[in-house]
Parts: structure tokens; sequence; C-alpha cells
């Protein structure tokens, strides 16, 4: 079956029956979803097999007030049933893409050091990597 990559624009609707469960790191919320197809620089790509999401790309457009925007890959899934067939590079160069359409010179995304098969991907792709410390804090 082909694999359809579909860019979701405000206003666009996904039936939570119709996502693969492990294509978001939650079960998809059309509220959620609604809100953030709304946000102005806020960018989703989902992949389709007969009418079910089985991979998706989101990203961001962050603003600045002192240089310009960024383009942040902020997510990348494809189904477990579904990866190792490309889908997740069609994710990514398509979403690559609408940045440049957009006008970014470059995209940055952040993975788990030892994430192997996204380091992979994204060498393949020409990301260039570089050690990153995270931190996170609870609000």
């Amino acid at each position: 079956m082909a694999i359809e990559l579909k860019r979701l624009q405000p206003g666009d609707r996904l039936d939570p029956a119709r996502v693969a469960s492990d294509v978001f790191d939650e079960p998809l919320d059309p509220a959620l979803l609604d809100a953030y197809l709304r946000t102005p620089g806020h960018l989703l790509i989902v992949a389709l097999e007969d009418g079910l999401v089985v991979g998706q790309c989101a990203a961001v457009v962050l603003r600045h007030p002192h240089k310009p925007a960024d383009f942040f890959v902020d997510e990348l899934f494809t189904a477990s049933t579904h990866q190792r067939r490309g889908i997740g590079a069609r994710l990514l160069a398509a979403m690559l893409d609408w940045g440049r359409e957009l006008g970014h010179g470059e995209a940055w995304l952040t993975t788990d050091m030892d994430n192997d098969p996204a380091n992979a991907l994204y060498r393949k792709l020409g990301g260039a990597g570089e050690p990153l410390m995270y931190y996170e804090f609870k609000l």
C-alpha cells in the first residue's frame, strides 16, 4: 500500500481511531491538535496508509527579537509497524522542504545520543550533529 504525506492546515481533523498508537507520545487529542494547527508557525505533516496515520513530523518556527527565526523540527515518529520503510526520511525531507519554502536557511532538531536509528537517519540526510546537554524543569 502506498504512503501519502499530507501537510495539515488549520481546521484539518484527524480521527484518533485512525492514528497508530505509537505515532504520538500520547493519544491524539482533537482539541489540542486544533489549537496546535491554529497557532502560527506550528507545522505538522502526517504519513497516511489507507487513511491510517502511520507517521508524523512536527516543526515550530521560533521567533526571536534579535535574530532571524529558527526552524525547529520538534518531533518525528513512525509507527513501529512501519519503521525501516523510508517513511521517517520522507517525512523529514518534506518538513525541511516546507522550511525552505518559508524562507529558512537551516533547521535543527535534537535526539538522544544513544538513539542509533534516528542519528543514522539524520546523518544520512546530511545533518551535522554535535553533543548536546538537555535540561528539563518541572513547572
